[in-house]
């Protein structure tokens, strides 16, 4: 097998040493170049050409989330960020990269004698190896990615929900997730008048720093979930790092510490069976791009109890994994391009309105 072809960009020296070690020990991964700044990264791109990078943020001159930015506009290549997870600033420019088109952030390792060292050096190289296999596509400046691609004609099938109104709206993505959340929790509106539940897979470490960055990008309040509070409307509640998040009865929030799911801990299927439970054909599930499979089974637990279900379109994911094996087990009411899925939401929650 070939190994994967890997870009390391990090300005410390230790670090970058470390980096290189930790790579250099998985026969899986190939360094072809160790640079200390954005600009030896995009000099070097056009002649190495990488199969993945390892980005720094905080860099001398243009920084990571620059440097992504023309990487994904020029010569697009998946990039995974290796972040600070207690640096504030690092935390957003990372949160920014991802929207840039990063594909993940990972935590920064520290010293081989630091106690979670093992486990920081295997997700690097794990991250390394998967994101690699990811087809990433030029990126234009926000709000324009998907500009000349064809969008397709909305696929739904209409539900009659006698009597009922939609109550909760459940997310779930992975890969790609944090623009994709970004730009449908952000269309919608200050008074929207349902709870908000998220699940997004990220490290344990980012998630009180992605809830932050998405607080800040969008209209709608947005926190970390906390066990046993109430889901109020108009509110975004995000699932905590290694944790599940379900909806108990009266609205009331559950964070449960079980068994990964589908190799996930949070997991979409958990919060999207719950809803299913307690919400029935008042719940509305959303499930965005993301690798693997997780949420497809939950969501089709939503659609057989009535509740209004929505896929992205393969046009629009970043990852056509999550949102496909929810089409293959006709999970999906409705199959929309990313720019669609809010109107359909607010559709829905309009006065009166039945699907």
């Amino acid at each position: 097998m070939t190994p994967v072809r890997v870009m390391l960009v990090e300005d410390s020296l230790v670090v970058r040493e470390l980096l290189r070690h930790i790579v250099s020990r998985d026969p899986r991964l190939e360094i072809v170049a160790a640079v200390a700044s954005g600009e030896e990264a995009l000099d070097k791109l056009r002649t190495v050409r990488p199969d993945v990078i390892s980005m720094d943020i905080r860099l001398p001159g243009i920084d990571g989330l620059e440097t992504t930015r023309r990487i994904m506009a020029e010569q697009p290549t998946p990039i995974v960020v290796v972040a600070d997870s207690v640096e504030d600033s690092s935390l957003r420019i990372s949160m920014n990269a991802l929207r840039a088109g990063a594909l993940s952030v990972v935590e920064k390792p520290v010293a081989t004698t630091h106690a979670g060292y093992e486990a920081v050096a295997g997700e690097i190289c794990t991250q390394l190896r998967i994101m690699a296999q990811v087809p990433v596509i030029r990126r234009r400046p926000i709000g324009t990615e998907w500009a000349g691609r064809t969008a397709p004609v909305a696929q739904a099938t209409p539900v009659e929900i006698p009597g009922q109104a939609p109550s909760l709206l459940g997310i779930g993505a992975s890969t790609g997730g944090p623009p994709a959340l970004a730009r449908v929790i952000g269309a919608l509106p200050k008074d929207f008048p349902l709870p908000v539940l998220v699940v997004q897979h990220m490290g344990p470490a980012f998630m009180d720093g992605f809830a932050s960055w998405l607080d800040s990008v969008v209209t709608l309040p947005v926190g970390l979930a906390r066990d046993g509070e109430r889901a109020e409307p108009g509110r975004v509640y995000v699932a905590p790092g290694d944790r599940h998040l379900e909806i108990g009865s009266n609205r009331v929030l559950r964070v449960i510490d079980a068994a990964p799911v589908s190799g996930q801990r949070p997991a979409a299927t958990i919060l999207f069976r719950s809803m299913a439970r307690q919400a029935g054909a008042a719940g509305i599930g959303v499930l965005l791009t993301g690798m693997g499979e997780d949420g497809a089974a939950g969501l089709a637990d939503m659609h057989r109890a009535g509740a209004q279900t929505v896929a992205e379109h393969e046009s629009t994911a970043v990852v056509y994994g999550m949102p496909a094996a929810a089409v293959r087990l006709g999970a999906a009411r409705s199959v929309l391009p990313l720019d669609r899925i809010a109107d359909h939401v607010l559709r829905l929650v309009e006065p009166g309105a039945r699907p």
